[in-house]
């Protein structure tokens, strides 16, 4: 089989989808699928595709979209129907689009599966809602663009679209209605697509984590330590609420090394916020890492720190964490709910004061003993497993068997 998947940005590019993305390929890859990724070309500087990527990757035209260069847009068009076109000419037959985005991704796959007349798995990641109305006060205008764009890119929705659907979540169900199999990443966010009229029927299919990486990384020692050692992983955004992560590591006054790992528009923030509180002896950005560097940070700690909330649809770095064996500090109850391993600490609210009061708490026991999540409670977490259930779901868009997918739940 081969499955084309589309995605709002380039795989090499920072962030847990494009990780769960490069999970996926190399385990379908192991089953004897063939997997062709297709994104914006990715414009970070001294960036060079490795060539073991080389066969499946498709760089569509693109325009770099943040200060960075990490992230780029590619405009659904003919255009680019052309240039994935001329790429897809030299690959086997494409059995199966999966669209793994929600915006230009999303209307590029739809494109190409209708141009292919093949069937369309759509996972939606993004909670579109939330991460616009953290950013806009004027997001119910932002909703409305993004209908009037979707509909010059592909027309009127092919399938039908519950009259229920507002805002974003409209938006969501007019791509929707494209595809022959909605998926989430994670039973909270299935549930909100579903209250919400995006789709009567979203399967849960969650990123797994690598496990061949996974063991990999477990057995190295972790090092010698004075006091704990605490990891945050992320795009630095105002979704991502790493500022007042910041804030309330100054409020705490914990005895703690904290190292945070990404770049984004905020970093230059980030930084003065720091100097600001006088914290440089404590907070280091290490900057974004490659993904082994990143699980060996996760597995060092003593605990992550997950500071977003209502805006996740997965959150894969806590699930990242527990196959390390490192706890976590949770901002967002439903995504602890999802992980749903000890031991764990949740923060009251979305106050600076609940996130430094629980940081006290999580420090002060880390201080007294180590802490680490069991290795039973790993194996779950693990790719192998979270293949399967995507192959089930490739099957049944696809309405025949599909190797590998006998034994999904």
């Amino acid at each position: 089989m081969h499955v084309l998947v589309v995605t709002d940005q380039h795989p090499d590019s920072l962030g847990g989808v494009q990780v769960a993305i490069r999970l996926q390929r190399e385990a379908l890859e192991r089953l004897g699928h063939r997997v062709s990724i297709a994104a914006p070309a990715l414009h970070r500087p001294g960036y060079a595709v490795a060539d073991a990527d080389r066969g499946a990757y498709i760089d569509l035209p693109s325009r770099p979209i943040t200060r960075d260069r990490e992230y780029g847009i590619t405009w659904p068009g003919a255009r680019t129907d052309r240039a994935l076109a001329r790429a897809l000419a030299e690959r086997p037959p494409v059995d199966l689009v999966h669209v793994q985005g929600d915006f230009w991704g999303a209307m590029i796959g739809i494109r190409a599966a209708r141009g292919l007349r093949v069937p369309i798995v759509h996972t939606m990641h993004n909670h579109v809602d939330a991460g616009t109305r953290a950013v806009t006060p004027f997001a119910p205008v932002a909703f409305a663009g993004l209908r009037i764009w979707r509909r010059l890119a592909l027309g009127r929705a092919r399938g039908p679209v519950d009259p229920a659907a507002r805002g974003a979540w409209r938006y969501l169900a007019e791509l929707a209605a494209d595809a022959d199999v909605v998926t989430a990443p994670s039973r909270h966010f299935a549930r909100e697509l579903r209250s919400h009229g995006v789709a009567a029927d979203v399967l849960v299919t969650p990123g797994g984590v690598a496990d061949a990486a996974i063991a990999s990384v477990r057995a190295v020692p972790r090092t010698a330590r004075s006091r704990p050692r605490l990891v945050w992983l992320g795009r630095m955004s105002q979704e991502k609420r790493v500022l007042e992560f910041v804030d309330a590591i100054a409020e705490s006054g914990i005895d703690a090394d904290v190292a945070l790992h990404g770049a984004g528009l905020l970093l230059p923030r980030v930084r003065e916020r720091i100097a600001e509180h006088g914290l440089g002896d404590r907070v280091t950005i290490p900057g974004p890492v490659p993904y082994a560097d990143a699980l060996a940070a996760m597995r060092d700690a003593d605990a992550l720190v997950q500071t977003s909330m209502g805006f996740e649809t997965q959150g894969l770095t806590p699930f990242e964490a527990a196959a390390l064996g490192t706890p976590t500090i949770y901002c967002d109850a439903e995504i602890a709910d999802d992980v749903g391993v000890q031991p764990e600490w949740r923060v009251a609210d979305r106050s600076v004061a609940a996130l430094a009061a629980t940081l006290r708490t999580a420090v002060a026991e880390l201080s007294a003993a180590e802490l680490r999540v069991p290795e039973r409670a790993a194996a779950g977490f693990l790719q192998s497993a979270q293949s399967r259930v995507m192959l089930a779901a490739y099957a049944r868009a696809l309405g025949a068997p599909v190797p590998g997918a006998e034994s999904a739940a």
